[in-house]
């Protein structure tokens, strides 16, 4: 078998390769130190930056291929497998061969960690042994070494789902669907297609959990196996009377909750959906809805100072994220503000950042940041006022400045964050820092 790319994914299918006695070759294009040492130890030869034209002699001499999360379509590795008619999986496929306890797979352009977590704490209160695994840092693979759980909900990247042949999840849900990862897709319609194989071999025992606020993922309803569906207005899963509802259940007052933004809303109602599917009942679902306080760095208040609140959402990398969140801290009871300043850009993966300018009337300004910072711009050009900032450091404090009473400060960049900083989390730590510093620690 051929691995294409040796990171933490298919380092874990190595492993389990080499333990069922297949024979392995992996081939990285720019491996790292630990990435060398692992193949080492595993006794796997690791071919360091192939040329283009090496790829087809590597693909004929494996039977399958495996790719690493994230290799971008246009890679020669998969163009090869394809002239050569040798099959590209994925680690779903191998785990799903290799285990056969149920799985919940969880995809969408947003909410998936926040549905495939809190689905999970779900399922453990209601006393179904859980264990999550996928686009976390657990690999499937690797998941299914522990014996204890009786069902695993795995987070589902279009990496993964995209080169799937085989895998069917117990209980499929698809959230949301908008432009993202065309820096590895190559195309929206691509991306989309990848998102649909949560579905596309369904059967009469799946169960699909359909988001009714997305037309998208609507229109991939798939037409076997049960539909169950949610969304903020109606649904089998909804709100109703400021309640979050499974039927006639009523599951919790949505003032009972620590977080209850309109996007939130929408992520408790598909885990709920999810771990119900699941063998869920209503006492556990509603034990972690109250228990849940959500996630870092996904629209979380750092700070207020003089009436301004500041807000660190480095999560969100597309513009559809950045939507809902400058929505939600505007037009949200409890956390209304008047108006949004917007710290925007970074590194962007491909997208069109137009539609970012759909929340224009709802700021007060914008502050461009990273190498997007001139694409930031010219989205908000005669929509409302916009400066460029030369650093993190220079964002916050021109933000802080332009910031009026009732206010929100809000870092929601509809980029990547590898231009200035290792990941979304060290951008949104540094931001928060920033705030703390510049209002001297006050409350």
């Amino acid at each position: 078998m051929l691995l294409v790319g040796f990171a933490v994914t298919n380092q874990a299918v190595c492993a389990q390769l080499t333990e069922r006695g297949h024979a392995v070759v992996a081939a990285d294009d720019a491996p790292s130190d630990q990435a060398r040492r692992q193949a080492a130890a595993m006794g796997v030869d690791l071919i360091e930056n192939p040329a283009p034209e090496d790829w087809p002699a590597l693909v004929a001499d494996a039977q399958v291929v495996v790719p690493t999360p994230g290799l971008p379509e246009s890679h020669p590795s998969l163009g090869a497998a394809e002239v050569a008619e040798t099959p590209v999986i994925s680690e779903f496929d191998l785990a799903q061969r290799w285990d056969a306890r149920p799985t919940l797979a969880v995809t969408g352009t947003n909410g998936k960690t926040t549905v495939t977590l809190l689905a999970a704490a779900m399922l453990e209160a209601s006393g179904v042994p859980t264990t999550v695994a996928g686009n976390t840092e657990t690999p499937l693979v690797e998941a299914i070494r522990n014996e204890r759980p009786s069902v695993f909900v795995v987070e589902a990247s279009s990496f993964r789902l995209g080169h799937s042949r085989c895998y069917r999840p117990a209980v499929g849900a698809w959230l949301n669907f908008a432009p993202d990862h065309l820096d590895v897709h190559a195309s929206l319609a691509s991306y989309r297609t990848a998102k649909a194989a949560v579905w596309s071999r369904a059967d009469e025992q799946s169960i699909a959990v359909v988001n009714l606020d997305d037309p998208v993922v609507v229109a991939h309803t798939p037409d076997r196996g049960q539909v169950v569906t949610f969304g903020v207005d109606e649904g089998d899963f909804r709100v109703r009377g400021g309640a979050l509802w499974a039927g006639s259940e009523k599951l919790a007052d949505t003032a009972e909750l620590h977080r209850a933004l309109p996007h939130e809303l929408s992520n408790h109602l598909a885990a709920a959906a999810v771990a119900m599917a699941a063998g869920a009942h209503r006492e556990g679902v509603r034990e972690a809805l109250l228990a849940w306080t959500g996630l870092p760095h996904r629209v979380v208040l750092v700070a207020e100072h003089n009436g301004v609140r500041f807000f660190d959402d480095s999560k969100a990398t597309t513009p559809h994220a950045v939507c809902a969140a400058v929505r939600s801290v505007t037009q949200s009871s409890g956390q209304t503000a008047l108006q949004a300043v917007l710290i925007a850009g970074g590194r962007n993966k491909g997208l069109d950042l137009e539609p970012m300018g759909e929340v224009a009337q709802g700021l007060r300004a914008v502050v461009a940041i990273g190498e997007a910072a001139a694409e930031v711009q010219e989205v908000f050009a005669g929509r409302c006022p916009v400066t460029i900032a030369q650093s993190m450091e220079d964002a916050v404090g021109q933000a802080a400045e332009i910031a009026r009473f009732g206010d929100a400060v809000l870092l929601s960049p509809g980029c990547a964050s590898f231009d200035w900083y290792g990941s979304y989390a060290e951008r949104g730590d540094h931001f928060s820092l920033l705030v703390r510093e510049l209002i001297g620690g006050s409350p």
